[in-house]
């Protein structure tokens, strides 16, 4: 049996991963450090290891932390690992900004949730308000070998689909395209639209418009405006007044430079930042 030790399985994140691993085909064990996430593991009766002695038998140890905490918390934990284990990272920022703990011997590889999709569907109210994913609604993932072997790849995967479940797709990447996704797409990129949509309708609430008006209004026009261009209505396209609007709304709202975010000195700008 494959043995996993989950680093800070008490953390926002590590709970999910709790909640998927501890009755999976996996020999799991956990670490956690906080009084908090030590009691939020006992919610789920399981109980934090000392590193001492699970991290040398481990075959994966998967780095459920912040990407700030990364670099400490690989400096004190790879050291332990044996010769052919692999370390797991749920994001690309760390590992693009070298701070991974440096050892040939040993493996490492990254995978990311997508998040369930603006369009998916589920016909179950739990699943339908799991926005996060990894509970109950779809989702697809992305995964990259960091360092080692092509056989990584596949044990990697699986893990990756556990943890995550469930799965619908899984899409092999490298590293530097994960990084292009987050941070640079979903979040300097699409979270930062995303807050000025926002930001928008709160300025037509101020000039008066019910705020439950704005709402219904904004998120309709919103989730047709992605379905026309996201191919889900095949053949439907915006309509001239639209597309007139749209001209005019562009110079008005992004300089002309925007696309730069996603270059490649920008995006290590972005992940330097953020670690």
């Amino acid at each position: 049996m494959t043995k996993v030790t989950l680093v800070g399985a008490g953390g926002k994140m590590g709970c999910r991963l709790t909640d998927n691993l501890k009755d999976s085909k996996y020999e799991v064990s956990y670490l956690e450090v906080s009084p908090e996430g030590i009691e939020r593991m006992s919610q789920r009766n399981v109980k934090p290891s000392d590193p001492e002695d699970v991290v040398p038998e481990a075959d994966w140890v998967i780095f459920a932390v912040p990407d700030v905490a990364i670099q400490k918390v690989t400096s004190q934990l790879v050291p332990m690992m044996k010769a052919g284990a692999t370390g797991m990272t749920l994001d690309p920022a760390a590992p693009l900004a070298g701070h991974l703990y440096e050892r040939d011997d040993i493996h490492y590889f990254a995978s990311h949730p997508s998040h369930p999709s603006v369009f998916n569907w589920e016909p179950d109210k739990n699943a339908h308000y799991d926005y996060f994913g990894g509970i109950a609604a779809r989702q697809s993932i992305v995964c990259a070998i960091i360092q080692g072997p092509e056989s990584v790849y596949e044990e990697g995967e699986a893990l990756a689909k556990t943890i995550y479940d469930p799965v619908t797709a899984s899409h092999r990447i490298t590293i530097e395209q994960m990084g292009i996704l987050e941070p640079a797409l979903s979040e300097t990129f699409g979270a930062a639209v995303v807050t000025v949509l926002k930001e928008g309708v709160d300025r037509v609430v101020e000039l008066g418009v019910p705020k439950e008006a704005a709402y219904d209004f904004f998120l309709g026009h919103i989730n047709i405006e992605l379905a026309l261009l996201f191919g889900q209505l095949p053949g439907g396209q915006f309509s001239d007044a639209a597309i007139k609007a749209i001209e005019i709304g562009k110079p008005l709202i992004f300089k002309d430079n925007w696309k730069d975010v996603f270059e490649p000195e920008s995006v290590k700008a972005q992940i330097k930042a953020i670690t």
